[in-house]
């Protein structure tokens, strides 16, 4: 069963309930209140001489004798073995033309002399169905019993008048408040079936869509606020997912490109061999050199990767002491040695030291230069500095060529990429080696960003947190 349709049977269940205990409640007091004023009719004194004087009179009626009195109100004098002396049965109280009478028990109560006992309930005959009755012992005719008696026909009527009404209203209110039930509960859950439209087409793969309301005014609001808060952590979720997927073909594409080259290069060479290339010593020599050269690049290309992989899976890394001054100077000297002619300057005053592996954090620095030295025209300077700030260790490497476009900043560090992708593999490399620089410098729980150089070219600054020694100094 639906939602709306729970909502709407538990209101009209409660609705009809509470009717239901009102309407008893209802009957019960005012049958008891009906039935009390008898009561008190029944026992007043006024009650007892009106009998008295009617009997007295052999049922003729005397001054103010039936006054106050319901048609068919009967009085009797019983004798001692509870036979009828005699019945005053009347149309008006006090005259002998009646033949309605209650039918009494065979024992009757008594409370003592001209005392009416408690009123009680007895059927009639003729036209009156039921009787309220009272006695008492009267003296003045020897102690015989007298019973007063009055029909009970104006409480039957009004009760069953009060029945007819509160059916009547009852039935009424179930019904509006069923209609304003059903209202409410369908505006109430329009919200909700806005928002199972929007899960729809969520579900059919449009990410972008929100549900609605979304406020903290109410309690299906802040549901919406909840849900919303959620499909943009799945929108994101597979947002990143996509991306991953995509780097991940990319890189797989790219890789299989780069082991295809330098394998189709010692096939060749191979072929080479087999095919008489023994019989020159030239190109003998040449086969041989190309094919180890081609087997050193494919195993450092492996290599690479596999750093890249061990990185991104999260495997933890030498952590040791490790002085920056020391490495930076170390890449400045085999830079200079690599590029004789080009001015390359080290700025590194103090001691930096932090908690790394020395051999990936060389690797780091190695590669940062390298870029430099390799894509820069030969005469621009190249300037590494190392400095610490805040609690943090900042190596950068600047250089002073072209510089690398907005678009390409953003992608420079993805593996195999190459912000000119017309230059050759053997001067620019695989296009790994930034992406090494960004996975072990992440493995440090560090950063690495590229900016614009002042004057133009490009600026790689790595920032590491400092080891317990620096900060201690």
């Amino acid at each position: 069963m639906s939602l709306r349709g729970r909502l709407l049977i538990g209101v009209i269940s409660l609705v009809v309930l509470g009717l239901l205990l009102s309407d008893v409640a209802t009957y019960v007091l005012f049958q008891d209140s009906l039935t009390g004023r008898i009561d008190s009719q029944l026992t007043a004194r006024t009650t007892v001489d009106a009998a008295f004087n009617v009997i007295q009179r052999d049922c003729r009626p005397g001054p103010g004798s039936a006054g106050g009195f319901p048609t068919n109100t009967v009085t009797e004098l019983l004798n001692r073995d509870g036979s009828v002396a005699l019945a005053c049965r009347v149309g008006g109280f006090g005259s002998a033309q009646s033949t309605a009478a209650p039918v009494l028990p065979q024992t009757l109560r008594t409370a003592g002399p001209d005392q009416p006992v408690s009123p009680f309930t007895v059927p009639g005959t003729a036209d009156v169905h039921q009787y309220r009755v009272t006695d008492w012992a009267e003296n003045s005719f020897g102690g015989q019993t007298i019973v007063f008696a009055i029909p009970m026909d104006d409480v039957s009527a009004n009760l069953a008048q009060l029945l007819r009404l509160e059916l009547f209203i009852s039935i009424g209110v179930v019904v509006g408040t069923a209609f304003l039930a059903w209202l409410i509960i369908h505006v109430g859950l329009r919200p909700l079936q806005r928002m199972g439209a929007t899960a729809g087409e969520i579900a059919a793969g449009d990410y972008s869509r929100r549900v609605e309301p979304a406020t903290p005014r109410t309690e299906i609001g802040r549901l919406g606020i909840a849900l919303n808060a959620m499909l943009s952590q799945i929108e994101a979720a597979f947002a990143q997912s996509k991306a991953s997927e995509q780097r991940l073909r990319r890189f797989i594409a790219d890789a299989s490109h780069e082991l295809r080259t330098p394998l189709t290069s010692i096939r060749g060479y191979s072929e080479m061999l087999r095919r008489g290339a023994a019989e020159s010593p030239t190109d003998a020599d040449l086969a041989r050199r190309r094919i180890e050269e081609e087997s050193v690049r494919m195993s450092t290309l492996v290599d690479d990767m596999l750093l890249i992989a061990r990185l991104d899976q999260g495997r933890p890394l030498e952590a040791k002491p490790v002085n920056l001054q020391v490495i930076a100077r170390d890449a400045a000297a085999d830079a200079r040695v690599v590029a004789p002619l080009r001015e390359i300057t080290l700025e590194a005053p103090d001691n930096i030291v932090v908690s790394g592996d020395d051999t990936r954090l060389r690797q780091v620095v190695g590669n940062l230069v390298r870029n430099a030295l390799v894509h820069t025209p030969a005469a621009t300077p190249v300037e590494i500095a190392v400095t610490s700030q805040n609690g943090t260790a900042r190596l950068s490497v600047t250089d002073h060529g072209p510089g690398l476009p907005a678009g390409d900043r953003e992608r420079i560090f993805e593996p195999f990429y190459r912000a000119d992708a017309s230059r050759s593999r053997d001067s620019g490399g695989a296009g790994l080696g930034l992406s090494i620089v960004s996975a072990v410098v992440a493995a440090h729980g560090g950063r690495v960003q590229v900016k614009e150089t002042s004057g133009g070219g490009a600026t790689f600054e790595v920032q590491l947190p400092l080891g317990s020694a620096t900060k201690a100094s």
